[in-house]
């Protein structure tokens, strides 16, 4: 018994101790939860200043549902690297429909632009002369089969990954998204349909019963005519320019750009860089080195390998001149 009341007062007292133990922690928890709660309010307070004080959010863009918006993109060097009508003639080259001199003499005003960063009426004419002798007397139905190989050969490789994702932001958002070129139209509709887009406006070379008869339709679909084109097909499609987009990486395609409500400049040459910043346009370079950048040396690499170097073409035109 004796053990048992020596024991009693021991209860007790761990008991009462635990008591207090318990009732110090609630107290103490009761006074962090309020510093804590504290220290949120002045977070949150703080977050709310700085928001206030940030740049407004940019609205989503592409507007997903706004089936009155679409997306024009220029083709050469915007979506594709080089130029279309380029790795075209390679292939048609390959096959054999005309020669190393034909190639050389319609690369050369090609090569001319793309280094001079300018379009001599002449050198334009002799491009497109060039382009319709080549194709004159097929079958349009041969030239779009071959097409198709040509793709997988020379352009498959060469499409900008930047560019395809912006492209596909509009058709994700349920938009129509349009290639715009001055290549012809069946080359630019081989190219939209392995892309997965909608459609495309390119130059249309007459046929008569499905034979190229070597004439165009109008003139090359370059420059304003594309301005045109685009407000042609967004006037038969319902579509409000305001709330369209638009790509390219040229000066020459400043009236298309100027034509929607959201214009952008992609791997832009310096005229088109200039003039995007100016006037506040979004601006995408995919590219790396300055000096492709500025002379867009990828696609006068690709013609100097088409004729056989650069040092061959300047040669047959000094011949010519």
């Amino acid at each position: 018994m004796a053990a048992l009341g020596w024991l009693t007062p021991r209860r007790r007292s761990a008991t009462a101790r635990s008591v207090l133990a318990g009732e110090a922690a609630a107290e103490a928890a009761r006074k962090t939860s309020l510093q804590l709660e504290q220290e949120r309010e002045e977070a949150a307070a703080l977050e709310a200043a700085r928001a206030s004080e940030a740049e407004p959010e940019e609205p989503e863009f592409p507007v997903a549902g706004d089936v009155r918006a679409a997306a024009f993109f220029d083709l050469d060097n915007t979506v594709m690297q080089g130029a279309a009508i380029f790795h075209f003639g390679r292939g048609l080259y390959k096959r054999k429909f005309f020669q190393r001199r034909e190639l050389a003499r319609f690369a050369w005003a090609q090569i001319w632009f793309r280094l001079a960063g300018v379009e001599d009426p002449a050198h334009m004419q002799e491009a497109r002369d060039s382009a319709l002798s080549i194709v004159k007397g097929h079958r349009v139905s041969e030239l779009m089969s071959i097409g198709e190989e040509i793709y997988d050969e020379y352009m498959a490789d060469r499409i900008w990954p930047g560019t395809r994702a912006l492209a596909q932001a509009h058709l994700d958002a349920g938009q129509k998204v349009w290639l715009v070129t001055a290549a012809p139209v069946e080359t630019a509709t081989i190219i939209a349909r392995r892309l997965g887009l909608t459609g495309a406006l390119g130059t249309v070379a007459e046929s008569v019963e499905g034979v190229y008869t070597g004439r165009l339709v109008g003139e090359l679909l370059h420059g304003p005519a594309k301005a045109e084109a685009v407000r042609a097909l967004a006037a038969a499609e319902g579509l409000d320019l305001a709330r369209c987009a638009a790509y390219s990486d040229s000066h020459n395609d400043i009236p298309m750009l100027s034509l929607v409500g959201h214009p952008y400049a992609i791997n832009p040459d310096t005229k088109l860089r200039r003039h995007a910043r100016d006037r506040e346009w979004r601006l995408r370079d995919y590219r790396t080195g300055r000096k492709a950048a500025k002379i867009g040396i990828p696609a006068a690499a690709g013609l100097g390998a088409v004729a056989g170097g650069t040092a061959a073409a300047v040669a047959l035109h000094r011949r010519r001149r």
